[in-house]
């Protein structure tokens, strides 16, 4: 009979598992459809003929007539629309660029290289300095070293990132010159020394809200009464701190850089224009600049895609790590 009982919990709470996955399958799912819609339809309210860019201010009505029809713009958009999903759906792009005549999936995946490293590495570094901030804070409470370290997020968090991106090259590439001003060096060595100065800006705008979460899940963490009973025990701090207190902390800042993904990517765009790096920022600032529909609403696509499919796997580790937190997130 309690064997029974126990084969009944558990598949109910695999049931309940399955159902929080579908759930949020089906959530990602719908912001995709959302995001999808919204920007095939917000980029033609924005002012400007593709057309015209093509063919210039002089041209001929006949000559812009013959255009839009080349680029199918002389059907309704729910016309426009419908091949849009079409296409999307069928071969994953988001058509022919207007001004290259390739495919907007081939543009992308040329720069996409470059800005993924440049999102990796910023992660990296924004993680690293804000859990040795956060500890620094978190096992110094009330002290000079804390006061400092609170201070950072409040003076920070209101420097806008092109801003602080200028102020580095500046100083570490004019000044001092230990990186070059912009644009990507030749091979792997130039490529990671080209891209240290745009990584630091990015992580520098994600540091603050890391260290503010980390550091007050760890005082948190720090005055538990199994914390104590720990001490009392007679265990090492520091294994209590790297065993047992960052293990417990490290789950809402996991959950807050999900959060942060979108802000993340969208820095990088900007960075890589502060930085004259070719990348998918770039690409994006050119095509919005030239109308080109199909090149914007790849790019957004597959940023939005990139957003939930992260979001998702945080919020899939979250509730593997915590089961309390299934649909919280």
């Amino acid at each position: 009979m309690m064997k029974s009982k126990l084969t009944l919990s558990g598949a109910a709470g695999n049931n309940g598992s399955y159902k929080w996955l579908a759930l949020a399958l089906v959530r990602a799912l719908l912001v995709i459809l959302c995001v999808m819609t919204a920007v095939f339809f917000l980029i033609r309210i924005v002012p400007g003929d593709p057309a015209k860019m093509i063919l210039g201010e002089y041209s001929t009505p006949e000559a812009l007539k013959n255009m839009h029809h080349t680029l199918g713009l002389d059907l309704s958009l729910w016309d426009q629309f419908t091949r849009f999903v079409k296409l999307l759906f069928t071969q994953g792009d988001t058509g022919n660029s207007i001004i290259a005549g390739t495919s907007s999936r081939e543009l992308i995946a040329e720069r996409a290289p470059v800005t993924l490293l440049l999102i990796v590495i910023a992660s990296v570094l924004a993680i690293i300095v804000a859990l040795l901030l956060a500890t620094v804070a978190a096992t110094h409470k009330d002290k000079l070293l804390d006061h400092l370290i609170r201070i950072i997020p409040a003076v920070t968090l209101g420097m806008p990132v092109f801003w602080v991106g200028i102020l580095f090259i500046l100083f570490f590439s004019v000044r001092l010159g230990w990186f070059p001003v912009g644009g990507i060096g030749e091979g792997w060595s130039g490529t990671l020394h080209s891209l240290v100065l745009p990584a630091v800006t990015i992580a520098f705008s994600q540091i603050p809200t890391l260290v503010r979460s980390l550091r007050a899940q760890m005082l948190e963490v720090l005055e538990s009464e199994f914390v104590v009973t720990l001490r009392a025990a007679g265990i090492p701090s520091r294994v209590i701190l790297f065993k047992h207190v960052l293990r417990n902390s490290a789950l809402p800042t996991l959950m807050l850089l999900g959060v942060n993904v979108s802000y993340l990517i969208g820095g990088t765009l900007v960075v890589e224009q502060v930085f004259g790096i070719k990348g998918i920022g770039s690409l994006l600032f050119t095509s919005i600049s030239n109308r080109d529909f199909p090149v914007i609403q790849g790019i957004a696509l597959y940023c939005a895609l990139a957003v939930v499919i992260i979001s998702l796997l945080i919020e899939i580790i979250s509730g593997w790590l915590d089961p309390r937190t299934k649909g919280k997130s």
